[in-house]
């Protein structure tokens, strides 16, 4: 028996359709007990607070986020006794609020993107709640690092992944996993997936805010750029089509970010199998040689991937509404 909602973190990789000669592997983090992969950063990262003694019996949390983070926090705060606000832009969808306040959390709306909502929440900070900084907080890679990575190696049952193919906002996500799988498996690239219209990382200037949960318009501290292999940008159009193919093609429902990283994740595959040099668009890879796939025990390539939540999240956004829906 587990003590507390907290202690069932933890997420199945599940065969998703890619390429023919080719796996691709998604986790399924809806399956966290908060719904999303931020239940593992949100743990962490109040753990890490208290045992520093920043967080303590009686102090509120606040947090900048355009959900997940948040909802992960509520959860927490709600687990271990803490008051928590959540400061979230209000073009965010309505699930995610009610969700927050379900769990018993206040959410504070603001005009404008995630860096409007981060200016609010360090105002709020500077009144005396405790605000544990996503973006820069060091437990949060670290919790994909003892946790998602750890699981990914034990679930890939002695295959060898040839690439990790993973969506970026805090960039806890593919730095945590990636530095855990780099450990066992040295020649795995590593490659982030952001949106076209807002491509920082891919040298773009900041734009539209159409992600929820993926392209903050901003390359987080969290982020290990020295890590990544190159970057890989798909459109909102595309990303969304893919949430409804696999929704109506394998019964997985899941959110945009998702969707984008699963387009990406075919596409790498989709080389890999045909045995040629996956195109990653950064001048990261100027230098990079051909190689021999690590390959799967069956000699197939292994792509991973992380699919962030479920599309329950997007009802609202018609996301799962199209010309025949």
């Amino acid at each position: 028996m587990d003590e507390s909602v907290l202690d069932t973190v933890g997420s199945p990789l599940v065969r998703v359709d890619g390429p023919s000669e080719a796996t691709v592997a998604a986790k399924l983090e809806s399956r966290n007990p908060g719904g999303s992969a931020k239940d593992r950063p949100a743990r962490a990262m109040i753990a890490a607070a208290e045992a520093s003694g920043e967080l303590q019996p009686g102090d509120e949390i606040v947090e900048p986020t355009s959900g997940n983070t948040g909802v992960g926090l509520a959860v927490a705060g709600a687990a271990k006794g803490y008051d928590v606000t959540i400061v979230m832009p209000a073009s965010k969808s309505p699930e995610r609020r009610q969700l927050l306040r379900a769990y018993g959390a206040t959410v504070e709306l603001v005009e404008g993107d995630i860096s409007d909502a981060r200016e609010r929440a360090d105002e709020l900070e500077a009144t005396g709640m405790v605000q544990l900084h996503q973006f820069d907080n060091p437990a949060n890679p670290r919790a994909h690092y003892e946790t998602t990575g750890r699981e990914i190696l034990d679930q890939l049952d002695g295959h060898a992944p040839d690439a990790l193919v993973a969506g970026v906002g805090t960039g806890g996500t593919v730095t945590g996993i990636g530095r855990r799988l780099r450990e066992s498996f040295p020649e795995v690239d590593v490659v982030a997936v952001e949106p076209t219209t807002n491509a920082v990382l891919s040298g773009g200037e900041p734009g539209a805010d159409e992600f929820q949960g993926m392209g903050p318009g901003f390359v987080a501290p969290n982020l290990d750029t020295d890590l990544l292999d190159g970057v890989l940008t798909v459109d909102l159009d595309t990303a969304e089509a893919e949430c409804r193919r696999l929704a109506r093609e394998e019964g997985i429902l899941v959110g945009q970010s998702s969707g984008a990283s699963n387009v990406a994740a075919r596409r790498v595959a989709a080389a890999f199998a045909a045995g040629e040099r996956p195109d990653y668009r950064s001048v990261a890879l100027d230098d990079w040689e051909p190689r021999p796939t690590a390959g799967a025990a069956d000699g197939d390539p292994v792509v991973l991937t992380v699919f962030w939540d479920s599309g329950e999240r997007y009802m609202s956004t018609g996301l799962f509404e199209d010309d025949d829906g």
